[in-house]
């Protein structure tokens, strides 16, 4: 393997954009990474494979990071965990069996939703704040769309969180520690279901994200509530429009 070869350096530069956006947003590492992945015509199975497998470094380095800021609430942790485990698990052994193009616009809807509620939120508009009473719902279903799609956790346990009235540096602190454990769980199946391969990519990527990491962990410490439901709410409005879009028009 060649690290100062041009792709490796490419690889390492996408980890450590999507770990930037992902530990100051709480999401996107997955999608960004996978997105582009799949653009240069990698299977969806392998690019999930590589993904997790790299986001298991620099969730962890991301989860240590929020944890020592102070941005983790530990008990809302531990509920969004241990169901996004079974839900991450079951995902990455049907993923050669589900079709998930079929419930992507589904979840993407539901997204645009919550993306109109946070920035309704950011505007100032005194939106009733309302505690998530099925976390654990909540953390099976992201973490089922994570394994399928490559990506998911983020957008969808952020962003509900944020449109029910969440802190925006505990719930982005909280949703990036627990990403470790269910990406771990979903690394560990691909590893015995499918192996992993790929090894420059997910180097590349990992390299980029741990470097990554600590620096967005502090820019969500520091920087102003308002300002991060604006970018959160931009950003999930924005993937969920371009891919209701891309189904409709395909």
């Amino acid at each position: 393997m060649d690290f100062l070869a041009g792709d490796f350096l490419m690889f390492v530069a996408i980890g450590l954009c999507a770990q930037l956006v992902d530990g100051a947003l709480g999401m996107a590492y997955g999608l960004v990474s996978s997105s582009i992945l799949l653009a240069m015509g990698m299977p969806p199975a392998a690019v999930s494979a590589s993904v997790h497998t790299a986001e298991v470094f620099t969730t962890g380095v991301s989860g240590a990071a929020h944890g020592a800021l102070g941005n983790v609430n530990r008990k809302l942790m531990l509920r969004l965990a241990v169901p996004g485990v079974i839900g991450g698990i079951l995902g990455a052994t049907a993923l050669s069996r589900l079709d998930g193009d079929a419930i992507k616009p589904w979840i993407y809807a539901y997204l645009l939703v919550l993306a109109l509620l946070i920035l309704l939120r950011a505007a100032g508009r005194r939106l009733p704040r309302n505690e998530v009473k099925r976390v654990g719902v909540l953390g099976f279903f992201a973490g089922l769309l994570d394994a399928i799609g490559g990506g998911g956790w983020g957008p969808m346990a952020t962003s509900t969180l944020l449109a029910n009235g969440g802190e925006a540096r505990t719930s982005i602190g909280t949703v990036s520690a627990s990403e470790f454990v269910v990406t771990l769980a979903i690394s560990l199946t691909f590893l015995f279901s499918i192996g992993i391969e790929h090894w420059e990519i997910i180097v590349g990527l990992l390299v980029g994200g741990v470097i990554a990491a600590p620096v967005a962990a502090l820019l969500v410490r520091h920087v102003r509530e308002r300002v991060v439901l604006f970018a959160v709410g931009g950003l999930v409005l924005a993937i969920s429009s371009f891919q209701i879009w891309r189904a409709l028009a395909g």
